[in-house]
């Protein structure tokens, strides 16, 4: 008798992973073995349940996928990579705000891949030595999305302009607010540079900033009752990177260019 598919996908890690060691084309058994640290005795009565639900064949002990099972495989990645996204620490994705993140961004959240959450103590909440990896200053550029100043800001700004590293940062309107009331003569003096662009969002953002540069993304969300926490999370790998210039891009399409305060 059959197993159910989601049995044969997820009741044995062996089988999960031989389907998901065959996305990229057919593999030899012992390029299996190897790859899955495992032996011929173990896994081949694996790989026959995998044949018997037509997910896998095999000829001359080279194993490939089916047309079934590419395109279950293909579905397959995407839940196991969004899975392991989250696993990085549930509670802290299940206690955060997420619908700032647009839908089409939100069903690739997989792609940000395993992250780190990192706590900062209290009394260290305003030190961006600690929000900032060192390579970041590495960087050619610094794109953010912000609701907040740092007590530094102006350190900050100086050192990205010293360094010609392009900037662009997209505020919330009652931040430029604040900047127009209490720190009109700094942000002037940015925005007259080549180096750094100053954008503002006027719907509501339901986080408290996040930014990328050539390294990293770095998230730091609202917990869901909008109340602040010392958490925020980041990323380092190529295709977390280009989800976060895209949720960038998505902001700065409905923001506008400030030119003068």
């Amino acid at each position: 008798m059959k197993k159910e598919l989601n049995d044969v996908l997820f009741a044995s890690e062996k089988r999960k992973n031989v389907l998901l060691s065959l996305q990229n084309g057919p593999q030899e058994m012992d390029h299996l073995l190897k790859s899955l640290e495992t032996t011929r005795q173990a896994l081949l009565p694996q790989i026959k349940i995998l044949e018997e639900h037509h997910l896998v064949d095999h000829k001359n002990d080279i194993y490939k996928l089916t047309t079934i099972g590419k395109l279950i495989v293909e579905k397959m990645v995407t839940l196991v990579n969004t899975v392991e996204t989250f696993d990085t620490d549930i509670d802290y994705w299940g206690t955060h705000y997420l619908d700032f993140i647009p839908q089409h961004l939100l069903s690739r959240i997989s792609e940000i891949g395993k992250t780190t959450v990192i706590s900062i103590p209290p009394v260290e909440q305003y030190d961006t030595k600690k929000l900032y990896h060192e390579k970041s200053k590495e960087s050619s550029f610094n794109c953010s999305v912000t609701t907040l100043l740092y007590p530094n800001y102006h350190d900050i700004f100086t050192y990205l302009i010293e360094n010609d590293i392009k900037t662009n940062v997209i505020v919330s309107e009652s931040l430029l607010e604040k900047i127009c009331s209490d720190y009109r003569v700094n942000f002037e003096s940015y925005i007259k540079t080549d180096v750094v662009n100053i954008y503002v969002y006027k719907k509501k953002m339901g986080f408290l900033f996040f930014t990328y540069d050539d390294f990293f993304v770095t998230l730091y969300l609202l917990r869901k009752n909008e109340e602040l926490d010392s958490k925020f999370i980041r990323s380092g790998n190529e295709n977390a990177l280009k989800w976060a210039e895209e949720l960038f891009d998505y902001y700065l399409e409905n923001s506008v260019p400030v030119t003068e305060l």
